[in-house]
């Protein structure tokens, strides 16, 4: 059998087609280099990231070295890729996470992967939809004098974005595109700017000594920046949408991590230039989420500021359609597979979309936003619960799944390749593997073990286990589902983490006189 796409026909010599309809299959060389690497950087909002995460990492957290926690974890998850990219070069299956993990540790673990893989996404996804709600309604009362509840802009927001989800990803990766590179612009004049004019200490480095990584903070600070990393992981679930997924998918995902670690780096190191490292902290607890507008203010103008504001929401939006297809398409891979309806594994007749994946997305989308906007009693311009808890608790939530996912994903590559007796060939991909997994695991302990400051439960709250707890049932109901498949249907159990391979036996059956 083999581990790559084949054709839809039967060779002439006989062979036999693992393709069992055009629904049934992404339509492939719809993306290139440029469009798979947008998609893909786009989930990364890198300017909520810049305004969000880092004035937060500094402000709670305390920790002035922040720059250097972006360099050691941009080569904890290059680690992670080499083995991640080398199995996209053997197995192309818009499920990723999931049939890598199907394929090195079973169709258990596999299914268990998959409900984590659906809910970490989704929970990403949805997450964005609160604070992107109160920054819209923040503009609207700012520049048309408009109170408007940010649960309107955000239910908006949802249905336009499942819209979009229909269509085919070439447009998709366009609109991601032009959002992603003037944002990115934007964010790039501010850190000339700031080199150029420094705070009173100057072009400091202090912010990269490691001395500055010190403090009670730093695992809780851990965990927002591996977050904010998120999104390159997910090239391999383009991979049977490109020409040529051997070769892109590991091109695009080592591309996203090195261009994410030199700009997240520079981003963040032009802040403590531009206030002084003694000063950022303090800075940043003053402003909080401000303080990226603060500083441009100061620096670049007014007008500059508003383009900013108005950037960082459509910023916002880019990320929420990126994190959007790739909870369709895990949809469909499952759907393709037996872990869903059979409904989720077609594709859009018009589009080629996974139009059913892309449904449930909005679906659950519109239901999450929905039950915080019934529980919201505060005035439209407080950001306090439940705007900032949809935000902090669900995309903490993904950020966890995600990370088990990576330390999964690093062990079944071991496993793969050894059970396949390729260990001496790939020994280093091997062993960079072994060290991604234990980085991982530390990063997976410290986002447990503070996981009530992630999302800011108070003293006697369930919500430090309660909430890391979806992600653990996830994983168990999903690993339930594949055993009870293995006994009551081992055909199908035996597909899991194949894709459209899935179906040579059926299609040798057809075949057969």
């Amino acid at each position: 059998m083999t581990t790559g796409s084949t054709t839809g026909t039967t060779a002439d010599g006989g062979g036999i087609s693992t393709f069992k309809g055009q629904d049934r299959a992404l339509r492939a060389d719809r993306l290139g280099t440029v469009g798979l690497l947008l998609s893909v950087l786009a989930a990364t909002a890198p300017l909520m990231v810049v305004a969000g995460v880092m004035p937060t990492t500094f402000g709670v957290m305390g920790i002035v070295g922040q720059p250097l926690l972006f360099v050691i974890l941009a080569v904890v998850l290059a680690l992670f890729s080499v083995g991640y990219a080398e199995m996209s070069r053997h197995v192309h299956n818009a499920g990723a996470f999931y049939a890598y993990i199907s394929r090195g540790l079973g169709g258990t673990a596999g299914a268990g992967a998959a409900l984590v893989a659906l809910v970490a996404y989704n929970a990403l996804q949805v997450g964005i939809y609160g604070i992107f709600g109160f920054e819209v309604s923040g503009l609207f009362a700012t520049y048309l004098d408009i109170e408007l509840a940010w649960w309107i802009p955000a239910l908006l927001a949802a249905l336009l974005v499942g819209a979009l989800g229909w269509l085919k990803i070439d447009l998709n990766a366009r609109v991601l595109g032009v959002l992603l590179v003037i944002e990115v612009l934007l964010v790039v004049i501010f850190d000339v700017a700031a080199i150029a004019d420094p705070g009173k200490e100057g072009l400091s480095l202090q912010a990269f000594n490691p001395e500055n990584l010190g403090g009670a903070g730093i695992g809780t600070a851990l965990c927002f920046c591996v977050a904010a990393f998120l999104g390159f992981e997910q090239a391999p679930v383009y991979a049977e949408e490109t020409s040529r997924p051997h070769v892109l998918v590991p091109r695009v995902m080592f591309l996203a991590i090195g261009g994410i670690a030199v700009f997240y780096t520079i981003s963040c190191w032009a802040l403590t230039v531009a206030t002084g490292p003694s000063a950022v902290v303090g800075t940043a607890g003053e402003q909080s989420a401000g303080m990226l507008f603060f500083l441009t203010e100061g620096l670049l103008g007014e007008t500059f500021t508003d383009v900013l504001h108005v950037l960082f929401v459509t910023g916002m939006f880019a990320a929420m359609l990126s994190f959007h297809n790739v909870v369709a398409r895990y949809a469909f891979a499952m759907g393709r597979e037996g872990l869903l309806p059979a409904a989720f594994g077609r594709t859009s007749s018009t589009s080629g979309a996974p139009a059913t994946g892309s449904l449930l997305q909005t679906v659950v989308s519109v239901l999450v936003v929905a039950a915080f906007a019934v529980t919201d009693d505060k005035p439209a311009g407080d950001p306090t619960a439940p705007i900032l808890h949809l935000f902090t608790w669900t995309g903490n939530i993904g950020a966890l799944g995600v990370t088990v996912l990576m330390a999964i994903a690093s062990v079944s590559v071991l496993v793969f390749f050894v059970r396949r007796g390729a260990a001496g060939a790939q020994f280093w991909r091997l062993a960079a593997s072994g060290l991604a997994t234990v980085a991982l695991a530390v990063i997976i302990g410290y986002t447990i073990k503070d996981f009530d400051i992630l999302v800011g439960a108070g003293a006697g709250s369930h919500l430090d286990w309660m909430l890391p707890g979806i992600v653990a049932l996830a994983l168990v109901v999903g690993i339930v589902q594949g055993l009870v498949m293995r006994s009551r249907d081992p055909e199908a159990y035996a597909r899991i983490g194949l894709g459209n391979e899935a179906f040579q036996l059926e299609k040798a059956s057809e075949t057969r006189p």
